[in-house]
């Protein structure tokens, strides 16, 4: 390249840099969150059977029974074949304790059967009675239990919604304090949310009966990220 013209595109570098520097600065960037609350309509549960015996055709047998009573029991109650769903299947040696024993030595004393389902109960208000009825047909292990909602969707348009509200009223206020004008949106982005979580907790017990359930509120929050320019000199 010409001397000159590596003088030229050093000079327009020059200038640009703080053109652009400036441009960068006259921005007001701000975050807003919208959390919209509701009432739970679906429950997911985490349930198991374990079984323990000499041999390990038995231990898993006896797991197996327990598990398919449990799974023609959700389907009398009304649980579609489409909402349970196996999810871990185990069988592990037991190991025995030397301590105590004369013989030190550590052998298999026997085995360990468990399988877990996971399980969306649908029908809010028969949750209570679909646990106590699948503890009766063997269930002995519980994992997890969490409320959510069937409709994700239209509660995250609600959130995104107000989140863009209050994102453009802290830039308001923002551009007001500085005795700026505020300009048009440059950029958004939506960071997280989308996801039901538990909140405070309400008592609401199955009038049928059975295990007594809390399911309280949920709320579901988005975040976005705005930036804008501030116009004027």
């Amino acid at each position: 390249m010409k001397p000159n013209l590596i003088a030229a595109a050093a000079l327009a570098f020059l200038v640009a840099v703080p053109a652009l520097a400036e441009t960068s600065a006259r921005q007001i960037t701000v975050t807003g969150e919208g959390r919209v609350e509701t009432v739970p309509d679906m429950a997911t549960i985490t349930l198991g059977v374990s079984h323990r015996a000499k041999e390990a055709r038995t231990a898993m047998a006896q797991t197996s029974d327990s598990v398919t009573q449990i799974i023609e029991r959700l389907g009398a109650l009304g649980i579609a074949p489409r909402d349970v769903q196996t999810r871990q299947l185990t069988l592990n040696p037991v190991w025995s304790d030397p301590n105590g024993s004369a013989d030190s030595s550590v052998r298999i004393a026997g085995f360990q059967a468990s399988n877990t389902l996971y399980v969306r109960v649908r029908d809010l208000p028969s949750l209570g009675a679909v646990l106590e009825a699948v503890i009766e047909d063997g269930a002995n292990e519980f994992n997890s239990l969490q409320f959510t909602v069937q409709e994700v969707d239209p509660l995250v348009e609600q959130a995104r919604k107000l989140a863009v509200e209050d994102a453009m009223v802290k830039a308001r206020q923002l551009a007001e304090a500085a005795g700026v004008t505020l300009g048009p949106v440059l950029t958004i982005s939506e960071h997280g949310g989308g996801r039901p979580t538990p909140m405070a907790q309400m008592s609401m017990r199955d009038s049928g009966g059975g295990v007594p359930i809390a399911g309280g509120e949920i709320s579901l929050n988005v975040n976005v990220s705005m930036v804008f320019a501030i116009s004027g000199e």
